[in-house]
């Protein structure tokens, strides 16, 4: 440690992720709902995924984004990078709004996903209500309403 202490820790290392506000022409946003083994629940988030080896975030969004909702966005903005659990693990996750959709084709992950399309605000109100409750989508779903409130 910085003060001299000797402490032994457990690291996860991991490669990193993006995670991805997509919103439509309509200004509905496109979540997924998926099971997660680790919590044994049925979760409703943003897309997200991990960054491959020699991979850069924004062409991992990309890709992503087709993988996951079969989209692809014209308009790209990196929000913030941030760590989702620092204590245990490497992964730095770097947060995408991705605007005007256009449907595109890619081959699907073998995820059991659904897609499901709400507006922000909804969303947002999810958080509030529990609905949503992976950290990635909470950070995602805030700082998107906090930026596409200044836009408009």
């Amino acid at each position: 440690m910085p003060s001299g202490r000797h402490v032994t820790f457990e690291i996860v290392e991991h490669p990193g992720a993006v995670v991805l506000v997509p919103v439509l022409p309509d200004g509905r946003v496109l979540l997924v709902r998926q099971f997660r083994r680790a919590v044994a629940a049925e979760l409703l988030e943003l897309p997200a995924g991990t960054i491959e080896r020699g991979e850069a975030p924004d062409a991992c969004a990309r890709r992503e984004l087709a993988e996951e909702v079969g989209q692809a966005a014209a308009r790209w903005e990196q929000l913030l990078a941030f760590y989702p659990s620092p204590g245990v693990m490497t992964e730095r996750m770097f947060l995408f709004l991705a605007q005007d959709l256009t449907p595109a084709v890619a081959d699907r992950e073998e995820e059991d996903l659904r897609v499901e399309a709400m507006p922000l605000a909804e969303a947002r109100r999810r958080i509030t209500t529990g609905e949503i409750r992976d950290a990635k989508s909470i950070v995602g779903i805030l700082i998107a309403s906090e930026r596409l409130a200044g836009a408009g």
